[in-house]
């Protein structure tokens, strides 16, 4: 692939000399959804697919961007002098932000750039392309503009500027699993304190498979902003009786005790999931510690359950492609993963199952749906890194 983008540079901005090359995965969340803005804990990893990027410094202060998953949109420039959001430089805003990001913590970045991109997760699946564009632009700026930080504060930026330029109210979690991956391990990481810890993703003879809905979706225009307001009322109702910072600090049995007094039936639902989820996620590690994929399998199941009946974030396609699923022979475990509305579901399928499992689930969901998922083997892969 990147001899191609090579080659595709050098069309673009004329030569390819003094060129570098960078890669950043995507990520999936194995369960723990929809808490990391909680304070919960999330268990995620990185993927082996991901955002590649060529850079080359310029003399001036333009900045020229290429996307091989947008050649329709061609070249689009913006100078450092004086940038904002622009709905029409479209993927772009996500370079943009970065360079902000950066800029409000170590001061303004005046020397452009030339960059041309191409990533293989699919647009809009909840893999988070646009965390893994967002940590791949964090990485050049560190190591060609000589920037002092680790990869965790890169990881915070990055958040930052998906919240405050994109207007994304997202957590931290997608941007730390992005840039703090490990191949073969997933990261158990609290999101409150990023205090965090690598478990072995051992499987044996099973693979994670993501089906993706196809279902078109745009985040920033979903319901995800109202989960979240959503939550912060909850917790408000909460913090009138006990003091606790975050609905994830709290064990299953202190939220049976207080919930009566989350007056709002909506946030009680929610608050509901967030207690549970957190609960299940700590249960899942230790049961993926202890290589019982059987049980591990059924607790994904159980996130999938409460994500429908309790946080409402499913829909048709993701839960029909869940229920397809877990019908299957060879699958210990289904759900959906990421924001949701849409997006894509993880399956921990049987090796010698996953043909039979993708022309069955294909099969039956275009039959209720009307169109095709996609589906992908992913291995579990390393953090965001210089070529």
């Amino acid at each position: 692939m990147i001899k191609e983008m090579e080659a595709v540079f050098c069309d673009k901005f004329g030569t390819n000399e003094n060129i570098q090359k960078f890669f950043s995965p995507g990520r999936v969340n194995l369960i723990g959804e929809h808490i990391d803005y909680n304070g919960g804990n999330v268990f995620p990893c990185a993927l082996s697919i991901g955002t590649y990027g060529i850079f080359r410094k310029r003399q001036d202060d333009k900045v020229l961007c290429y996307s091989m998953n947008f050649e329709d949109l061609d070249i689009i420039e913006f100078s450092l002098k004086d940038f904002k959001y622009d709905k029409k430089d479209n993927w772009v805003n996500y370079v943009k932000a970065v360079i902000w990001s950066f800029g409000q913590k170590f001061g303004k970045i005046e020397q452009g750039f030339e960059f041309l991109c191409y990533g293989n997760i699919p647009n809009g699946s909840g893999l988070s392309s646009s965390a893994s564009l967002e940590l791949l632009i964090s990485k050049i700026l560190i190591d060609e503009y000589n920037i002092k930080i680790d990869m965790i504060e890169a990881s915070i930026l990055s958040q930052i500027a998906e919240n405050k330029f994109i207007g994304v109210n997202c957590g931290i979690m997608d941007q730390f699993a992005i840039a703090m991956g490990k191949k073969d391990y997933a990261i158990f990481l609290n999101t409150d304190t990023l205090d965090y810890k690598y478990i072995p993703a051992k499987l044996d003879n099973y693979k994670i498979i993501i089906s993706n809905t196809n279902k078109e979706r745009k985040l920033n225009e979903s319901k995800y902003n109202e989960r979240r307001t959503e939550c912060e009322k909850a917790l408000s109702f909460i913090q009138k009786y006990k003091q606790v910072k975050n609905i994830a600090d709290l064990t299953i049995d202190e939220f049976e005790a207080i919930k009566h007094r989350i007056e709002d039936e909506i946030c009680l639902k929610r608050a509901t999931h967030v207690v549970y989820e957190n609960e299940r996620t700590k249960k899942a590690v230790e049961l993926l510690k202890q290589n019982d994929l059987e049980q591990f399998g059924k607790i994904l199941n159980e996130s999938h359950k409460s994500l429908k009946e309790l946080y409402e974030v499913t829909g048709v396609e993701l839960d029909t492609l869940v229920e397809i699923s877990q019908q299957q022979k060879g699958v210990i475990g289904s759900r959906m993963t990421g924001a949701g509305f849409g997006g894509c579901t993880i399956s921990i399928v049987k090796e010698d199952c996953i043909d039979q499992f993708i022309q069955v689930v294909g099969t039956k969901y275009k039959e209720k749906i009307g169109y095709e998922p996609s589906f992908y083997t992913v291995q579990i892969g390393n953090g965001t890194m210089k070529l």
